[in-house]
C-alpha cells in the first residue's frame, strides 16, 4: 500500500464525527419564547410564541396552541439574519422572498435569539466547519502537494531572474549527480579489490604453509622455493581506480554544493520579493472583491426591501424607507377609502331612516322660547345640560378655568394684524386659517375656523360636540373611545383612539372635555357657550407602544344671534343663527412629513365642520329650540 493510499484509508481522531441524524444537531439547545411579530399594517406588531428547534424557526399564536400546529415556519439553512440598524430589539429573518420581522423585549433577548439561530445554522451541515472537516479528510497528500507545486511553479514562470537561477540549479544538479556516480564507482571498486585480496591471501596460505612469500616493493608476491617471478595478485589498484583524482573530485564536489547553496539562497530572496509583489496584488484583488460584495449585498437588501412594501420599515419615522411623495400618496389613498366607506355608510343610514316610520310624539314644533317671545312654549325641552353649577369643583377645576379664560381672550381675536394667519380654505360661510409653526421638526400649525350655521343655537352645537353619547354619530375618524373618569356634570376625561391611516402610525388622545356657558356682560351680548378639550395625564390610561400619544388643545366657541320675529310671532329656527369659532392646537407626536400633515389638516378640518354642523341641524330639526 502506498503512502497516499495509506493516508486516504487511515482515519484519525479528528475524522471521527458524532453520528447525526439529518436535521438533528448534536449539542445545540432548543429555544422558545415570546417575540413580537409584524403581521400587517392594520394589526401591526403582535405577540407570538416562537420555537427554535431542529434548525427550524416556527411560530404559534400562543404557547397554549403549540399542540394544534404552527402557523408558519422557516428553515434556517439558507436564512439571512439581519439585526435592525436603529431598533435594538428587532431582527429580520429572510429566506428568498419570505421575511419575518421580529422584536424581542430587550436587546439582550435579541442577542440570545441571534446567537441560538446562528448555532443551529452552523451545526446544520450547511457550510459548517464540521461538514468541511468531514469532506476534507478525503483529500490525498499527492493531490494537495501536486496542486501546490503546480501553483507555485506557474506563479514564477514570468520571473526572468528566477528562471535563470533555476537553470543554474539544473546544471549544478547534473554536475553533482555525475560526481556522485564517479565517487560511487570508486568506492565500489575499492570494496571489490579488498575482497579479491583477502581471497588470494587465503589461497596462498593453503598451498604453501611453510614458505612465506616475500613482498616486493612493486607490490607483487614471489614464491621463495623456485625463485620464479610470479604475480600472485594485484594490489589495490584495479583498472579505473588509480585514474581517479580523488582530491580534485572532492574539491569539485565541495564547490558544486557551495554553488547550489548560494543559488538556493538567491532563489529564496527572489521568491520573497515575488511573494511581496503577489501579496500586494492579492490584497488589491481582495479589496476589490470586498467592495463588489458590499455593493451586491446593498443592492440585494434594497431589492428585498422593495419587494416587501408595507412592512414595518415603511411606517412613519425619520428613518422610513418611503419618501415624502410616496407617503403623501399613500395617506391620500387611505383617506379616500375612508371617505368612500363613510359615504356608503351614510347612504345606508339615510335609507333606513326613510323606511322607518316616525314614532308618535317625536315630532316637535319648530318654535321656542326666548326673550323676544311673548309666551313660553307649552312643551318642555329635552333634559340637556344648561351650565356648570357654581359649586362644581374637582381636582382639574383650576386648569379648566384657565383654559376657558385663555380661549375667550385669544380665540375670538381677529385673524388680521400681526397674527400671521393665512386663509387656506373658504367655502361659503366657512373660512379656515392656519399659522405655520414647527418645533423640533414636528408640525404644530394652529388652525382657526369660523362658520355660521342657521337654525341652531350655540347651546345645541356645544351640547352635541361635548356629549360622548353622540360622538360616533358624527365623528368618523375615531376607532373607539371610553370615558376614563367623570369629574362633574360638565367635565369628563376621555380616552380615544383614531383610525390608522397607513403609513402613519395610529394615534390616541387622552383629554379633559368641559362645557361652560359664558355669562354675558350686558343684555345685548349674544348667548355664548364654550367647549374646551385639552390633554391631561391619567393613571388609568398610560401611553402604550401600540399608539403614538397626541397632545391637543381645542376650543369651540358658539354664539347665538337672534333676529326678532315679525309682529307677535314666536321665535322660530328661521330667526336664529349660530356663529362658530373653532380653534385647534395639535401636537401629533411621532414623525410625519410636514407637507403631509398640512395637506391632511387642510382637507379634513373643513369636512369635519360641515359634517358636524349638518348633523346638529338634522338632530335639532323639528325640535324645540334650546337657548
Amino acid at each position: 500500500m502506498s503512502d497516499n493510499q495509506s493516508w486516504n484509508s487511515s482515519g484519525s481522531e479528528d475524522d471521527i464525527e458524532p453520528k447525526e441524524e439529518p436535521g438533528h444537531p448534536v449539542g445545540v439547545a432548543d429555544l422558545s419564547g415570546v417575540l413580537s411579530k409584524w403581521t400587517n399594517y392594520i394589526h401591526g406588531w403582535q405577540d407570538r410564541w416562537v420555537v427554535l428547534k431542529n434548525n427550524t424557526l416556527s411560530y404559534y399564536k400562543s404557547q397554549d396552541e403549540t399542540e394544534y400546529g404552527c402557523r408558519g415556519s422557516l428553515c434556517l439553512s439558507k436564512a439571512v439574519i439581519t439585526p435592525h440598524e436603529f431598533d435594538e430589539c428587532r431582527l429580520d429573518i429572510s429566506v428568498n422572498d419570505s421575511v419575518w420581522y421580529l422584536r424581542a423585549q430587550d436587546p439582550e433577548h435579541r442577542h440570545q435569539w441571534i446567537d441560538s439561530i446562528e448555532l443551529h445554522r452552523a451545526d446544520s451541515g450547511y457550510g459548517s466547519e464540521s461538514s468541511l472537516r468531514r469532506h476534507g479528510s478525503m483529500l490525498s497528500l499527492t493531490s494537495a502537494t501536486s496542486g501546490y507545486s503546480a501553483t507555485s511553479t506557474s506563479s514564477f514562470k514570468k520571473g526572468h531572474s528566477l528562471r535563470e537561477k533555476l537553470a543554474e540549479m539544473e546544471t549544478f544538479r547534473d554536475i553533482l549527480c555525475r560526481q556522485v556516480d564517479t565517487l560511487q564507482k570508486y568506492f565500489d571498486g575499492c570494496a571489490d579489490a579488498v575482497s579479491r585480496d583477502e581471497l588470494q591471501r587465503d589461497k596462498i596460505v593453503e598451498d604453501d604453509e611453510d614458505d612465506f612469500p616475500n613482498t616486493r616493493t612493486d607490490g607483487e608476491f614471489l614464491h621463495n622455493n623456485n625463485g620464479s617471478k610470479e604475480k600472485l595478485f594485484q594490489s589495490l589498484s584495479p583498472k579505473g581506480i588509480n585514474g581517479i583524482d580523488f582530491k580534485g573530485e572532492a574539491i569539485t564536489f565541495k564547490a558544486t554544493t557551495a554553488g547550489i547553496l548560494a543559488t538556493l539562497s538567491h532563489c529564496i530572496d527572489l521568491m520573497v520579493k515575488r511573494e511581496d509583489s503577489w501579496q500586494k496584488r492579492l490584497d488589491k484583488e481582495m479589496e476589490k472583491r470586498r467592495r463588489i460584495e458590499e455593493g451586491y449585498k446593498s443592492a440585494l437588501n434594497e431589492l428585498k426591501k422593495k419587494s416587501h412594501f408595507g412592512g414595518p420599515d415603511y411606517e412613519e419615522g425619520p428613518n422610513s424607507l418611503i419618501n415624502e411623495d410616496e407617503f403623501f400618496d399613500a395617506v391620500e389613498a387611505a383617506l379616500d377609502r375612508q371617505d368612500k366607506i363613510e359615504e356608503q355608510s351614510q347612504t345606508e343610514k339615510t335609507r333606513i331612516q326613510r323606511s322607518s316610520p316616525v314614532p308618535p310624539g317625536d315630532v316637535y314644533s319648530s318654535t321656542g322660547t326666548h326673550r323676544f317671545s311673548d309666551k313660553p312654549h307649552s312643551q318642555s325641552p329635552p333634559a340637556l345640560l344648561v351650565s356648570a353649577p357654581p359649586h362644581d369643583v374637582h381636582r382639574f377645576s383650576t386648569e379648566v378655568e384657565d383654559m376657558v379664560q385663555s380661549h375667550m381672550t385669544y380665540s375670538l381675536q381677529d385673524v388680521g394684524g400681526d397674527a400671521n394667519w393665512q386663509l387656506v380654505v373658504e367655502e361659503g360661510e366657512m373660512k379656515v386659517y392656519r399659522r405655520e409653526v414647527e418645533e423640533n421638526g414636528i408640525v404644530l400649525d394652529p388652525l382657526k375656523a369660523t362658520h355660521s350655521v342657521k337654525g341652531v343655537t350655540g347651546h345645541e352645537v356645544c351640547h352635541y360636540f361635548w356629549d360622548t353619547a353622540y360622538r360616533n354619530d358624527w365623528e368618523t375618524t375615531i376607532e373607539n373611545f371610553n370615558v376614563v373618569e367623570t369629574l362633574s356634570d360638565s367635565a369628563v376625561i376621555v380616552y380615544q383612539t383614531h383610525k390608522r391611516v397607513w403609513p402613519a402610525s395610529q394615534r390616541d388622545v387622552l383629554y379633559l372635555s368641559a362645557m361652560r356657558k359664558i355669562l354675558a356682560n350686558n343684555e345685548n351680548d349674544p348667548d355664548t357657550w364654550l367647549v374646551c378639550n385639552f390633554s391631561v395625564d391619567h393613571e388609568n390610561a398610560q401611553p402604550s407602544s401600540r399608539c403614538v400619544r397626541a397632545k391637543i388643545n381645542i376650543g369651540m366657541i358658539c354664539q347665538t344671534l337672534v333676529s326678532p320675529p315679525e309682529g307677535d310671532k314666536e321665535i322660530s329656527r328661521d330667526n336664529i343663527l349660530c356663529k362658530i369659532t373653532y380653534v385647534a392646537n395639535v401636537n401629533p407626536g411621532g414623525w410625519a412629513p410636514a407637507s403631509v400633515l398640512r395637506a391632511v389638516a387642510k382637507r379634513e378640518y373643513p369636512k369635519f365642520l360641515k359634517r358636524f354642523t349638518s348633523y346638529v341641524q338634522e338632530k335639532t330639526a323639528g325640535k324645540p329650540i334650546l337657548f
